[in-house]
Order: C-alpha cells, then sequence, then structure tokens
C-alpha cells in the first residue's frame, strides 16, 4: 500500500484550511496513494486556550467530515482526518477525534486522544485538558489486509498503547497526525516515532503541522514515514506538501522474522 503523510500549516479560518487539506489530498491521489494521513488540527489552528466548542461537530455531520467522506469516495482512497474537534457530553470541552474512511467514503474508525498534553516552560505553556476530554479506549482497523493503528500527537510519548493496539495481533503500521510544539519537537519527535516503529517493527506514518501559524504558535513539522527497521523513509522538515512511501508487507515480515522480539516479550 503507498501511503501519503500531509503536512499542513492551519490557520483560524476554517473553510481556507479545509481547502488546503482537499488540495493536499488531491495532490496524494495523483501520488498514487492508496491512504492519505491529514495532521492534527487540520481544520483549524484556534488562538491559544480559546474554546473549541464553536467548531465541533456532531457525529455523523458537519463539514470537515463531509469533506473528508467526499474525499474519500471520490479518490477511492483510504482518507484520514488528523484530528477535528467533536461534541462530548461537557459542555465546555470537545473530543480531539482522528476519524478514518474508506474508499467508499464511510466511516471505518474513529479514535478520541486519550494522551493530553500539558507543558509550561517560560511563557510558553499548554493545557489541552483545559478544553479536550481525553478518550477511553485505544482503536485500530483493517485496510487492505494492514492493521492499522491509531493515535494522535501527544501519545507518541506513551509505548503502552502501541502495545495495546498490537493486541491480540501486531499492527503493521501506526498513524501519528501530531501537531508537535517547535520546542519539544526539535529534541523529541523523531527520536520517539523512530522508537516505536523499532520496538514494534512496524512502519509509522506521522504526518505534522510545520510552520508559523497565524495564532502566534510554531510547530515543529518533520512529517515522516518511518519502516519496521527505523529508517526514514519520506521526510518534509517544513512548510505545506505531501510524502509518500510504500508500506510492504514482506518487509515487515522479513525484519519480524530476523528479529523475533515480539515473540519475546514476557511483560503484556
Amino acid at each position: 500500500m503507498r501511503v501519503a503523510a500531509l503536512q499542513v500549516v492551519s490557520s483560524t479560518d476554517l473553510d481556507h484550511n479545509l481547502a488546503r487539506a482537499e488540495a493536499l489530498l488531491d495532490e496524494a491521489a495523483r501520488r498514487g496513494a492508496a491512504m492519505a494521513v491529514l495532521p492534527e488540527y487540520f481544520c483549524i489552528m484556534e488562538q491559544q486556550g480559546a474554546s473549541k466548542t464553536r467548531f465541533a461537530e456532531a457525529p455523523g455531520k458537519g463539514p470537515v467530515q463531509q469533506m473528508l467522506s467526499a474525499a474519500a469516495a471520490r479518490h477511492r482512497m483510504w482518507v484520514v482526518g488528523g484530528s477535528l474537534p467533536l461534541q462530548c457530553p461537557e459542555p465546555d470541552r470537545v473530543y480531539n477525534s482522528t476519524m478514518a474512511f474508506g474508499p467508499d467514503g464511510r466511516l471505518v474508525a474513529r479514535y478520541d486522544k486519550m494522551h493530553l498534553f500539558a507543558f509550561e516552560r517560560g511563557g510558553e505553556r499548554y493545557a489541552e485538558a483545559d478544553t479536550i476530554a481525553p478518550g477511553g479506549a485505544p482503536a485500530a482497523f483493517d485496510a487492505q489486509g494492514l492493521r492499522i493503528g491509531m493515535s494522535i500527537c501527544y501519545d507518541l510519548r506513551f509505548p503502552e498503547l502501541y502495545r495495546a493496539l498490537s493486541t491480540p495481533r501486531p499492527c503493521d503500521a501506526f498513524l501519528v497526525p501530531a501537531a508537535f510544539t517547535y520546542t519539544t519537537g526539535s529534541k523529541h519527535w523523531e527520536v520517539l516515532l523512530r522508537a516505536r516503529a523499532i520496538e514494534n517493527l512496524a512502519y509509522v506514518v506521522a504526518s505534522a503541522q510545520g510552520g508559523h501559524h497565524a495564532n502566534g504558535r510554531r510547530t515543529w513539522g518533520h512529517s515522516m514515514i518511518i519502516d519496521p527497521w527505523g529508517e526514514v523513509l519520506a521526510l518534509l522538515a517544513e512548510g505545506e506538501g505531501v510524502i509518500t512511501a510504500d508500506i510492504e508487507t514482506e518487509r515487515i515480515a522479513s525484519w519480524r522474522a530476523s528479529l523475533p522480539a515480539l515473540e519475546h516479550r514476557r511483560i503484556a
């Protein structure tokens, strides 16, 4: 399967962001991608600390989900919307959710981000729990014979999530749509991505926000596709664009046969 990681620099304008995402999905399709993955917050990058409820959609309704579904059906491609705000039972918070649509345009999987980012150093502060409610369960789906595990951004720091996703059988690839800050991404992004690939002997498709945003944020970018041996197959450092690589089941099987670490686990 050829996969594409899409990198954007989202603004505070929903319509503009959706138009740019749709253009990048078109580009991914032209490059022969069977699956395209958008970044976290691809549809809206609000002002820091602002309420996300203004843009929250009900499951199955709204312009963001409609665009994703239509693009998947138009291109006969798996489309994964990195994250979008979905309504939750708490009136002042939302779920930060990634949604996967199949080539027929139907929703095949939804994952609500479980681990909520918090960081404070100097004048830089993030507290996702102020506006986001945590999800309650991991999620994976099958696509063209591959098992695909879902995660979002800060989840990357919790390897137990990826182990849980590989039960009862290992995932062939993990998706990591993200909006890593420049501060943390410059030090931790690549090493964490490669670690998740290496320890699970699986591909990692990481689609990122990458640049200076209208709300004042700067994100690290460096979207990557990594193979089961930890090799970076494709990379886009900064700015908007598309990268592609092929998920090869033979390569997964070969490395797992050579290094059967998954069979050597002693702690579940």
